[in-house]
């Protein structure tokens, strides 16, 4: 049987037609982080119409979190603008479904929970600059371990949108201490990724009480002589809102587990012509 490591490392290899098959065939069920290079990775937002407004809305107020770059016509689960044959339906590996402000399930697809009443939003990753990253020489923890980066809420305020509201979440990645200017000048262009972070040092200054508890993805490591904690707004943002609205129904993405688009990484507009 073939295992996940092995799975993940030859994923690397592939272009984003060939992921798609192994994800929408269900081959490849894990995280995306170092997959299709040089392409934008985005969470995934799905909610009955009558929510789209509101959540359109906060995406726009809050674009630090919330890098809008795709939605779909209601209805309709491919995302046109974005590739050729991008169906949210199947080309994510891991979905959650929510209910009414909980989790209720994992699932591999949503084929039997689409209806003609639901519209698909895309919110740009950070998975998308860590090419660059590595390129420029850098490490990446959950890259190389093959784990999911942490996420945690935070005391950061998200600006209100009807139901929406909560705070920000962040993801994190351990840098040395010296290159830290480095990494934000790579990752300040990347304004569909979040681009640079939002926090530098003491996670308790943005409410992170214990390090080693992150509420989405892998505990990190301890940091090693001359490191700091570096956090970058995280498009998990959307589900903490939904974890604390009335919403009676809800699809995103399973965190770390990113829909893959055909959008070049560095694009100024994020829609494929």
């Amino acid at each position: 049987m073939q295992t996940f490591q092995n799975l993940y490392s030859e994923a690397k290899n592939l272009n984003n037609d060939e992921l798609r098959k192994i994800i929408r065939s269900e081959k490849f069920r894990g995280q995306t982080s170092g997959l299709s290079k040089n392409y934008l990775q985005t969470n995934l937002i799905i909610l009955d119409k009558k929510y789209a407004l509101d959540f359109m809305v906060f995406c726009q107020r809050n674009p630090k979190a919330c890098p809008l770059v795709g939605v779909t016509d209601v209805g309709d689960p491919f995302f046109r603008t974005l590739g050729n044959d991008i169906d949210v339906r199947y080309d994510v590996p891991s979905y959650n479904i929510y209910s009414n402000g909980k989790l209720l399930k994992l699932v591999n697809n949503i084929a039997d929970l689409w209806n003609d009443s639901l519209v698909a939003f895309a919110i740009g990753c950070s998975f998308t600059f860590e090419h660059s990253l590595i390129k420029n020489g850098f490490k990446i923890d959950h890259i190389e371990n093959n784990k999911v980066v942490p996420m945690y809420k935070t005391n950061i305020k998200n600006k209100v949108s009807g139901p929406f509201n909560n705070t920000m979440v962040v993801s994190l990645r351990i840098l040395q201490k010296n290159k830290v200017h480095k990494a934000i000048s790579i990752c300040q262009p990347f304004h569909w990724a979040h681009g640079k972070p939002v926090h530098v040092g003491e996670p308790k200054e943005i409410g992170i009480l214990d390090i080693k508890k992150p509420d989405w993805g892998d505990k990190p490591r301890s940091l090693l002589k001359n490191e700091t904690y570096v956090f970058w707004a995280c498009g998990v943002t959307p589900q903490n809102a939904i974890l604390s609205s009335d919403i009676d129904f809800c699809i995103s993405h399973t965190p770390g587990h990113m829909l893959i688009t055909d959008v070049g990484q560095e694009a100024e507009v994020p829609i494929i012509q």
